[in-house]
């Protein structure tokens, strides 16, 4: 996967708990864990905007792009 969301590091910064970050932005708790462990496949702006709001942050600070190892030049 080339994009990591690094959920739990602001969640961290921002000393949040997941059940308290899931009340404020309405997401189930089942449903933040995906994003949480990098399993979600995609995830709508709506959502990202709600996380960015609740975590004082932005889009780039939960995203991050990675180049995929096993794809060589």
């Amino acid at each position: 996967m080339a994009i990591i969301v690094n959920l739990d590091v602001m969640m961290a910064k921002r000393k949040i708990s997941s059940s308290e970050l899931a009340a404020k932005i309405d997401i189930t708790m089942a449903n933040l864990s995906i994003l949480k462990n990098n399993k979600a496949k995609a995830i709508r702006f709506s959502t990202l905007e709600s996380i960015c709001k609740a975590l004082n942050c932005q889009p780039g600070d939960i995203l991050e792009y990675v180049e995929d190892e096993d794809k060589g030049n």
